[in-house]
């Protein structure tokens, strides 16, 4: 049976920007192995497959060209956006995650998706050793009072701050060696790369070697992710929205703002529109 799939751009900063999503709304029948298939056959970082309902929401699941991901926030935020006003939770493979959507005064939707239980946990030294290498970095380039850590939102993600703009910019990586290191350490989200612009602003690079992807536009699980880790080391407080910045590295310039409670999952607000 052909599926319908529907293309999203979710928290784009401008004309062109944000990070593209497939949805199929109707993939309760699919195995797999289809739904792999329909995600290597769009080529999107994520394509969401609505495969069933709770009495509160839908019940999703998520792949990338290369297989499932738990979670993946910019295809949740484009469904939500597609589902219209009001609250609902949407069940995955990560838990949980409930949606706000609201009309602005424009007539655009703007999606409030708040995460599941975040965590944070030390990474293997071994690891992040590697991790280095595959990068061109050393412990010398992170940001002082950032140590590195493993963040989760949804999907686990390590979290690097660099404290030199310039080599912010201009790292680069083999996506082969870093595909094969995130599959062995279990990081089924992006490799989190900020630097720090502004009090409570940062930039983005987020590491996904997929297919032919190798950096997310936008990620709304890194972003919330992100605002679990600032948390945890002290660099965010209770009631603090941080703006974080990303995509301008692949010529897709996205926007992601994170709120960032006592306790609790992490909000993370932005908005989608079709792809014609």
């Amino acid at each position: 049976m052909q599926q319908e799939i529907l293309r999203y751009t979710a928290f784009a900063a401008e004309p062109g920007g944000g990070n593209p999503a497939g949805l199929v709304l109707d993939a309760a029948g699919l195995s797999d192995d289809q739904m792999l298939a329909v995600a290597r056959q769009v080529g999107y970082p994520e394509t969401a497959f609505v495969v069933g309902a709770t009495a509160t929401g839908p019940r999703v699941r998520y792949f990338s060209p290369s297989a499932e991901v738990p979670f993946c926030g910019h295809a949740t935020v484009a469904l939500a956006e597609r589902e219209g006003p009001g609250r609902r939770v949407f069940t995955t493979l990560a838990g949980e995650v409930t949606l706000d959507a609201t009309v602005g005064a424009d007539g655009s939707v703007l999606v409030a998706m708040t995460s599941v239980e975040p965590a944070t946990r030390d990474i293997d030294p071994v690891l992040l050793v590697r991790l280095f290498d595959l990068l061109g970095l050393s412990a010398a380039d992170i940001a002082p009072g950032f140590p590195v850590l493993e963040s989760f939102a949804g999907n686990w993600h390590p979290v690097l701050v660099l404290h030199d703009y310039e080599l912010f910019h201009q790292f680069r990586f083999a996506p082969g060696p870093l595909a094969e290191l995130k599959r062995e350490a279990g990081w089924a989200g992006t490799v989190t790369v900020l630097h720090r612009t502004g009090d409570r602003e940062y930039e983005a690079r987020n590491l996904f070697p997929a297919g032919r992807i190798t950096e997310d536009p936008a990620t709304g699980s890194a972003a919330a992710s992100t605002g679990a880790y600032l948390r945890q080391i002290g660099a965010a407080h209770p009631g603090d929205r941080v703006t974080i910045r990303q995509g301008r590295h692949v010529g897709r310039p996205s926007l992601l703002l994170v709120d960032v409670p006592e306790a609790g999952g992490i909000t993370v607000t932005g908005s989608a529109t079709p792809i014609s």
